[in-house]
């Protein structure tokens, strides 16, 4: 097992941290890390009555292009990840869910990233908005199920973390028409 040597903090901003670790491994040998420090994320799928999943469509500098994805955020500090879950639904699509199911977490890149994900199903939708946080710029588009597993096959979603929650999600999606 690793053991760190020594630490230091090379960057701190509003979402994330960066540190430079330098690790002793097994061998006796000292190597450098860098870290991505991250509060974790959490992703939800909502689901309305209709068998609809809803989505965001926003524009992502890093990608240079709009990307269609889930209603997602990062984690506040010590925030418990359903109640996260909660009010980004409320803030990203303006829906609250009167059903949440766990359906599993996962590491975004955890050869770099402390980042942790959470998904959830929403279900039993219902309005009740929040502000958008003022750098988001978000469309609402919703599909049918079985639409949006064609747009998966057709490279219509690229977002990784939204990849993974459908296909977490995909044996409760498939009871739907």
């Amino acid at each position: 097992m690793a053991k760190i040597v020594h630490s230091e903090t090379v960057y701190s901003g509003k979402v994330f941290t960066v540190r430079v670790d330098h690790v002793q491994l097994d061998t006796g040998k000292v190597i450098k890390l860098d870290i991505v420090q991250h509060n974790g994320a959490i992703i939800i799928v909502p689901l309305d009555r209709e068998g609809n999943i809803w989505f965001v469509e926003q524009y992502r500098y890093a990608a240079a292009e709009p990307l269609l994805e889930l209603p997602a955020g990062t984690l506040e500090d010590q925030e418990d990840p359903l109640s996260s879950a909660q009010r980004e639904l409320r803030e990203e699509i303006g829906m609250a869910a009167a059903k949440f199911t766990h359906l599993g977490e996962f590491y975004l890149a955890p050869g770099y990233s402390t980042e942790y994900s959470y998904i959830y199903l929403a279900e039993d939708l219902s309005p009740a908005p929040l502000p958008c946080d003022e750098d988001e710029m978000i469309t609402v588009v919703k599909a049918p199920v079985e639409e949006v597993f064609q747009w998966v096959k057709a490279k219509k979603i690229r977002d990784s973390k939204t990849l993974a929650a459908l296909l977490l999600a995909q044996p409760y999606l498939m009871t739907y028409p």
